[in-house]
């Protein structure tokens, strides 16, 4: 049976950079749209140590995520020298669609897909296009769902992208606007007879019975804002505890999956979220293998790039392949971890050998 490898991998890095000082001269509120208390020098040197985020990127007002999205879609194909009319499926993750500078109602009809693949020129009828909305694991879930295609023999070559601007659905009087900003990443994925590289083993989660609003849609914190305009809010300190029960079980589970030991795992990619975050997820997972975690084992760019969703794992994976991100690598041979955490509540990892 075959397995499928990842041959080539993209990503769109915009190009507007919003710096922390940028956000001095904002209005932070709280949920009842009374005044923080602290100044915002104080509040933004706070989110800082908390996220790691010094700065974000912000698509040029003239680019869509569609765009973007394309923009990642085609450095992934040349890399992998793949010929775009010979995919089967492209599978795009995202959340909210195309959203029009300053932030408009969100479009997604066609999918993202399908006017990604008519950027492409794609003319082949049987290349499937189709949207994934899974939270900030989307881009993971798609390489599970294509990896799921390859085994089932229905499919070669797959592209699958990650892409969002969310620096559109922000709401500037929320302190987590700082968080959010936009990108692209993407992969193409191929079947190959090689049974013990590419995808070992995956596993994927959905917590919805308690947890589903933990990250939501809600009107703006400012009382003199439209009602009926909604961006995306998040319950932080809900999330931050939820993620830390659950993923590092979810990735241990991947892991034995696999047959792989703990050892073996060289990087894990996971979602750049939240800097404090993920550290403390990486530490508790090496504690279930009564372990501390090797240094250097995280590749994060959190703090030049800022939280894009579905897009900060493909993009941090092109990056350090590409030997972008200073002293990490990824060898012929290694073992890693792709995990990440979203809106759902979902959760998924991947355990790949290169």
């Amino acid at each position: 049976m075959s397995n499928s490898k990842i041959t080539g991998t993209g990503c769109y890095i915009p190009t507007v950079i919003q710096g922390n000082d940028k956000f001095s001269d904002h209005q932070f509120l709280n949920e009842d749209g009374s005044k923080f208390e602290a100044p915002n020098d104080v509040i933004i040197e706070k989110f800082k140590s908390i996220t790691g985020i010094e700065e974000r990127r912000y698509a040029a007002d003239n680019y869509l995520t569609s765009d973007i999205a394309f923009f990642a879609a085609q450095n992934a194909i040349e890399n992998s020298k793949v010929n775009p009319e010979e995919l089967d499926y492209i599978i795009l993750a995202h959340n909210f669609g195309d959203v029009k500078s300053p932030g408009q109602q969100s479009d997604s009809v066609p999918s993202i897909a399908a006017r990604v693949k008519h950027k492409l020129q794609i003319e082949n009828p049987n290349c499937v296009a189709y949207d994934v909305l899974f939270g900030c694991p989307g881009w993971i879930e798609g390489v599970i769902q294509a990896h799921a295609f390859i085994k089932a023999g229905i499919a070669k070559k797959i592209l699958i992208i990650g892409a969002e601007t969310l620096s559109r659905v922000v709401d500037k009087s929320d302190r987590d606007s700082m968080i959010f900003s936009d990108g692209a990443g993407a992969c193409v994925l191929e079947s190959t007879n090689e049974s013990d590289s590419g995808i070992l083993s995956h596993a994927s989660q959905t917590f919805a019975k308690d947890e589903v609003g933990y990250l939501f849609f809600e009107k703006s914190f400012d009382l003199n804002a439209n009602p009926d305009k909604k961006y995306i809010k998040m319950l932080g300190r809900k999330i931050y505890e939820f993620a830390l029960n659950h993923v590092p079980q979810a990735m241990k589970f991947a892991l034995e999956k696999s047959g792989k030991d703990i050892d073996d795992v060289k990087k894990i990619f996971i979602h750049q979220a939240n800097e404090k975050m993920d550290d403390a997820i990486i530490k508790r997972f090496y504690r279930l293998f009564k372990m501390q975690a090797p240094e250097n084992v995280m590749p994060m760019n959190i703090h030049e790039f800022g939280n894009s969703s579905v897009a900060t794992v493909p993009t941090v994976l092109d990056l350090v392949l590409k030997g972008r991100i200073e002293n990490q690598q990824v060898n012929k041979g290694d073992v890693v971890i792709f995990a990440s955490v979203g809106a759902g509540m979902n959760i998924n990892a991947i355990i790949y050998k290169f």
